[in-house]
């Protein structure tokens, strides 16, 4: 399902804000555990941007989740990494 122009960069602002929030979640758990650095963080961010703003359809938003995957394990819905699961997170970073 292609995203209309006009919704665009705001599914695009949420993804990137909430997906960052779990990236730095997991980041403050991983750089005591695992020596992960401050450089291993903003490469991850930089990627993100790129991945994100290539997204311009719902199976993208998907891929883009199924790629992240690891950062849901704790979210209140599993399934978010399914076509449907993904449509109701954007739903609800929507509000």
């Amino acid at each position: 399902m292609k995203i209309d122009t006009t919704n665009i960069n705001r599914i695009h602002d949420v993804l990137i804000t909430d997906i960052q929030r779990l990236l730095f979640k997991q980041y403050n758990e991983m750089k005591v555990r695992f020596n992960v650095t401050d450089e291993d963080y903003d490469n991850q961010n930089t990627r993100l941007y790129d991945e994100v703003y290539k997204c311009k359809t719902l199976n993208d938003v998907n891929e883009l989740v199924i790629s992240y995957q690891d950062l849901f394990d704790a979210y209140e819905d599993i399934g978010v990494c399914t076509l449907d699961g993904t449509m109701n997170y954007v739903f609800k970073l929507l509000r």
